[in-house]
């Protein structure tokens, strides 16, 4: 199934291309709406954990912390590769209170001036704050719901000062956590444990088994959007579900929006660009498995889809994100399965990110492609002051710059800032990598600091910063 190239370590340039072309309205394939695509790829990395599991790579002890600020020379930091991204400090998910040694998403908070991260973690988040010399000080955590199994698939996100959590366990259901509380902890009840009953604030219960894939949030409108409840049969069908928190205490369901069934990940904010049929409303950019799917959420009782767009070597439409929110042209999203299929750009194995013209909503435009160098997977992406934050994983952090795509959408022009690779068991395999479901679940490269926190699935969470910008 894997396909492996040779390619440079650290100066490989980022290639483009414009392989790929839009599909107007595809067919809907059985494969993908009864959701055997989906699960097919649970299952592989199911099977993949539990052997990892059973070989002790979730096992915290094997990863000792990193305190010393280590920096990238010559293409190494340590034991890892990378080009101009330095390492400040490393803690293995059992530093940061987890039993499961599992990692998954993450996400920041600023509160006057101070940063703080939280981890997710099969069993719960890990909530951090990010000193100014770049360590973790572990202040506590939020369990996962008593009544949930642990499940490595936990999404977070933060609105205000308010922490939401989901997860792909039955009756985990929605969390919502005030993170003012950690303000509070004293040195000496650090780290603290809260209670998941009685320190949440409210509990949004009204998903059918209390499942979901993600969670999303519109910050301009202050409301939450679950995708990919279970199952898909209910009148959900795993779409968009409105979350209306403007009481946190009691969350209550404000609409959904089910035509285009299963959402795997989606960006719902008010549009702002050169489509003025739409300037103004509320607009969310689904990533549907084999489409991206852009809907009118204006009125979230009422919500509609603009345009539904295939591409040709889609496998699994993942994830992706606007370059702009003041001024929607452009967004760029990755395709989970492609490297594996050898589908379309992606028949190298090298990940590939696609681009996209949104100006007309109605009918989106995909203009170019970008790869960055070495066999891997791409999962996700966010995007912040023209570059994006990549986690890519076996292959760690990648960060580009794509300040020019609105003058070259074709990605011809965009550039490989730095990467940090925080999988070292596969670099000597050909290609530098390999196509499995390992190491970097996440990055956060968005605090004003400068600091990037890197969370893994095996290891624990890495905190890294640009060398050089």
């Amino acid at each position: 199934m894997a396909r492996f190239l040779a390619f440079s370590l650290v100066f490989a340039a980022v290639i483009s291309s414009a392989w790929t072309k839009e599909i107007r309205n595809p067919p809907r394939l059985q494969a993908y709406e009864s959701g055997a695509v989906h699960n097919g790829i649970m299952d592989m990395k199911h099977r993949l954990w539990s052997a990892k599991e059973a070989a002790g790579a979730f096992n915290s002890a094997r990863y000792s912390k990193i305190e010393d600020f280590t920096p990238c020379i010559n293409g190494t930091a340590g034991e890892f590769r990378c080009n101009n991204i330095d390492l400040y400090s490393f803690y293995s998910h059992a530093d940061l209170g987890s039993q499961t040694g599992q990692g998954s998403s993450s996400w920041g908070w600023v509160h006057e001036g101070r940063e703080y991260i939280i981890i997710a973690q099969a069993d719960g988040a890990a909530i951090a704050e990010v000193t100014a010399d770049g360590k973790l000080d572990y202040l506590g955590r939020l369990p996962k719901t008593p009544e949930a199994a642990a499940a490595i698939w936990r999404e977070l996100r933060v609105l205000d000062h308010w922490l939401i959590v989901g997860s792909e366990a039955v009756n985990h259901h929605v969390q919502i956590f005030d993170l003012r509380k950690i303000l509070e902890i004293t040195p000496e009840e650090k780290p603290k444990t809260f209670d998941p009953r009685t320190d949440i604030t409210g509990l949004f219960k009204g998903l059918p088994v209390g499942r979901t894939h993600n969670i999303v949030i519109n910050w301009d409108r202050g409301y939450v959007v679950s995708v990919g409840s279970q199952p898909r049969t209910s009148e959900f069908a795993a779409g968009l579900v409105f979350i209306d928190i403007s009481d946190p205490s009691k969350p209550a369901l404000a609409g959904f929006q089910a035509d285009d069934g299963y959402v795997h990940d989606a960006q719902c904010l008010i549009y702002r660009g050169p489509d003025t049929r739409y300037v103004g409303q509320d607009v969310c950019y689904g990533y549907n498995e084999d489409t991206l799917t852009i809907y009118n959420v204006t009125d979230t009782a009422n919500a509609s889809i603009i345009s539904r767009t295939g591409y040709e070597g889609a496998s699994y439409t993942h994830q992706g994100w606007v370059l702009d929110p003041e001024w929607q042209q452009y967004l760029i999203l990755d395709d989970e399965l492609d490297e594996v299929n050898g589908a379309g750009a992606a028949a190298d194995g090298n990940a590939v990110t696609y681009i996209w013209d949104v100006s007309d909503l109605e009918n989106p435009k995909q203009t170019g492609l970008f790869k960055t160098p070495g066999v891997t997977i791409d999962h996700n992406q966010y995007i912040a002051n023209g570059k994006v934050y990549q986690s890519n994983y076996g292959a760690g952090l990648r960060i580009v710059d794509i300040s020019s795509i609105p003058t070259d959408p074709t990605g011809g022009s965009v550039k490989e800032v730095g990467f940090f690779d925080i999988y070292p068991e596969d670099d000597a395999r050909a290609g530098g990598g390999a196509l499995s479901f390992v190491g970097s679940w996440s990055s956060y490269g968005l605090f004003p600091s400068g600091n990037i926190i890197i969370n893994t699935i095996e290891r624990g969470a890495y905190v890294v910063r640009i060398a050089e910008e």
